[in-house]
């Protein structure tokens, strides 16, 4: 690349409405640098960590290289092994699920509310059994679940709570911030998400116990290895002595690369920027389907605040117009729309989940029928999720430029108005058209 390609490319990154628009670039050039001693002496993975502890004050931030080895250290943390339980909600990423066979633990699913599309709290202690152990609470879409009935129950019964605040970025929940509430949290840094780095996780924590579990088990297991303090603390001489022994628990390498760091950091920096314009577009979806009683939105638990990482919706067109979700979609993107997404499957119908002998052949020993038991139980049905999940609309609140946005949101009125007006009784269904 000479200095002219490069000089263009820099332009483009540092546009207003470009993905990477602040200290992105530079960061990253430094980490490259070779001679910039800067990046050795403080790894941007240290400044991320304090970005995080500063920002939702808490005692420990430990970057890790995705948002699910995030969760594997948690449940690490937490004690959860062979045989243990814990609870998620129907309605999430299976990442929850692979995360506690990590652990050889046992995922149980409760149901989920209809309008809020989060965990029921009234569901949960119904789940408990003597071997539960943890709670994963998951914040979809941007909204936190019901965290004051949540973290009652988990007291109650002695159950350590684990936030999933992957999609809720500085989501609030009665004054207090999402991640902040539980005992752990787990953030991630994914192409998608509110902070985006391409891939990339951190968790905090209040208890330094918790935090040194996590970061010696991100850290394949450095006897050296404490809730602050990286593998660049290990003296030389210490490192380099033959008689050196290094490892003194077992750990995965789950550490976030330098060059991830430097993006992540850049991202946090914007952090407020990026939320708002999220909650922004949101407030153009409201006011899109305002009065529209066949699309409904997600309804907010009583003190949280939305962070918008989607804009989710229960579709009741086919009840409410004879229009089905796949006739809406064809609409949607016949008058220019971008693509909206159906929710998650209920994570007991995905294929792995189903497939019990995956289950006790890979990660759960079959011994006296105990894990097959439980395994069934944990699977039961949750009916409200299995009825609202194949309803859902989740539009992309990600827009960049705000002019796109209202543009693609008119469209989704007109999509409305031409339903209103029967437009789709001659449109058939195409199968082909649903995203994957």
């Amino acid at each position: 690349m000479n200095d002219e390609e490069f000089l263009e490319k820099k332009r483009r990154i540092k546009d207003p409405v470009a993905k990477y628009s602040g200290n992105e670039l530079e960061y990253v050039m430094t980490v490259l640098d070779s001679e910039d001693r800067t990046a050795r002496e403080v790894p941007f993975s240290a400044r991320l960590e304090k970005a995080f502890r500063e920002r939702f004050g808490v005692k420990h931030a430990i970057a890790h290289n995705s948002g699910t080895s995030t969760l594997h250290t948690c449940l690490v943390a937490a004690g959860v092994g062979a045989g243990d339980e814990v609870i998620s909600p129907a309605h999430t990423v299976i990442m929850n699920t692979f995360a506690t066979l990590y652990v050889n633990a046992v995922p149980v699913y409760v149901d989920c509310d209809e309008d809020t599309f989060l965990m029921d709290p009234k569901e949960i202690e119904r789940k408990i059994t003597p071997r539960t152990r943890a709670i994963q609470v998951v914040h979809m879409h941007g909204l936190s679940c019901d965290m004051d009935a949540i973290m009652a129950i988990a007291r109650k019964h002695k159950l350590v709570v684990i936030e999933d605040a992957a999609q809720c970025v500085l989501g609030e929940y009665k004054g207090r911030l999402a991640g902040t509430i539980g005992d752990m949290a787990s953030f991630s840094f994914e192409f998608k998400k509110h902070l985006s780095a391409g891939e990339g996780g951190l968790v905090i924590t209040n208890n330094s116990d918790y935090a040194t579990t996590i970061r010696k088990t991100a850290g394949l297991g450095y006897k050296t290895l404490t809730a602050d303090s990286g593998l660049r603390n290990i003296l030389p001489s210490d490192f380099q002595n033959p008689l050196y022994k290094r490892h003194d628990s077992l750990g995965w390498n789950y550490r976030m690369p330098e060059i991830v760091a430097a993006v992540a950091l850049a991202q946090t920096e914007r952090m407020d920027f990026l939320v708002h314009r999220r909650q922004e577009v949101a407030s153009y979806y409201h006011d899109a389907i305002a009065g529209c009683e066949w699309i409904v939105p997600q309804k907010l638990v009583e003190g949280a605040t939305h962070t918008y990482w989607s804009f989710p919706v229960r579709f009741e067109g086919e009840t409410a117009r004879g229009v089905t979700w796949r006739q809406f979609y064809d609409i949607h993107k016949a008058n220019g729309g971008h693509g909206f997404y159906g929710g998650l499957s209920v994570v007991h119908d995905e294929p792995f989940v189903k497939d019990e002998n995956a289950y006790l052949k890979h990660y759960l020993p079959d011994f006296d029928r105990l894990y097959r038991d439980r395994l069934a139980s944990g699977r039961a049905r949750c009916p409200r999720a299995d009825s609202f999940q194949p309803k859902l609309m989740v539009f992309k609140t990600n827009y960049r430029d705000l002019k796109v946005a209202r543009g693609k949101i008119d469209i989704l009125r007109k999509t409305i108005s031409d339903v209103e007006r029967g437009a789709s009784k001659a449109r058939p269904e195409r199968a082909s058209t649903v995203p994957a």
